[in-house]
């Protein structure tokens, strides 16, 4: 069964979500048969920092609140991030445009190192003070992701993979999605925001079941077959 992820790398709460995500899925026996699919999500298409503002400047000035107020926020985030093993260093964050990274991802996707994509560049943006817009910093880690480097640089000096980073974000809109994390699994049941670990245990196993149940009522075994002219392992007939 799987289940689509729209996310921004840009996003502390996506960067919780995905924990709590993992942490319920490792409670499922059936947890091998689930597919994870991140897509590409900007929360702030047009944003380029191009003023080396930090965080709680970009904050203050984009949610029209005080640089006081944005630190008492994303200490409460810090907070809850802490809650499940993540340091998130909101003073060293560096605001910046993700749509680069997004790119990386669907890279990294044909090449079967998505989520471990995700991983790296959460915690490049939020833990190591990188800039995930800076074509240094994605070579690094399409470095650490063990991807051929040269083929890396090609990608993300040309225009590879935007199409798909539209696209993503086109269905977002399609599906009504408003703010990420947004997860949807098997595209019957949706949770939004990053909900806490026994929410989302009751989500995926009463998808899963669902679809488990789909997967045997669709049993080619109910079909109803009209014989004619036809061959089988004893010979064939008139």
């Amino acid at each position: 069964m799987k289940i689509e992820i729209w996310s921004d790398v840009m996003c502390p709460f996506c960067y919780i979500g995905k924990r709590h995500l993992e942490q319920a899925l490792d409670t499922l026996d059936f947890k091998q048969e689930i597919e994870i699919d991140w897509k590409s999500y900007q929360l702030n298409p047009t944003y380029k920092n191009e003023e080396g503002e930090n965080l709680y400047e970009y904050l203050s000035r984009n949610k029209g609140m005080s640089l006081a107020q944005a630190r008492q926020m994303t200490q409460q985030v810090a907070e809850m991030a802490g809650n499940v093993g993540l340091k998130l260093d909101f003073e060293t964050s560096i605001p910046a445009n993700s749509f680069n990274a997004h790119r990386l991802i669907h890279f990294a996707a044909k090449n079967g190192k998505q989520d471990l994509a995700e991983e790296l560049l959460f915690k490049a943006h939020f833990e190591e003070a990188k800039n995930i817009d800076d074509l240094s910093t994605l070579l690094t880690i399409a470095e650490a992701l063990g991807l051929d480097a040269a083929e890396a640089k090609n990608v993300l000096e040309s225009n590879a993979f935007e199409e798909e980073v539209r696209y993503d974000i086109y269905e977002s809109q399609q599906l009504g999605v408003r703010g990420v994390p947004f997860f949807v699994m098997d595209r019957k049941y949706a949770l939004s925001g990053a909900q806490p670990v026994d929410a989302f245990k009751k989500a995926i196993t009463q998808s899963y079941n669902e679809w488990k149940a789909a997967q045997k009522n669709s049993s080619l075994k109910n079909l109803n077959t009209i014989d004619t002219n036809s061959c089988d392992e004893n010979g064939c007939e008139v």
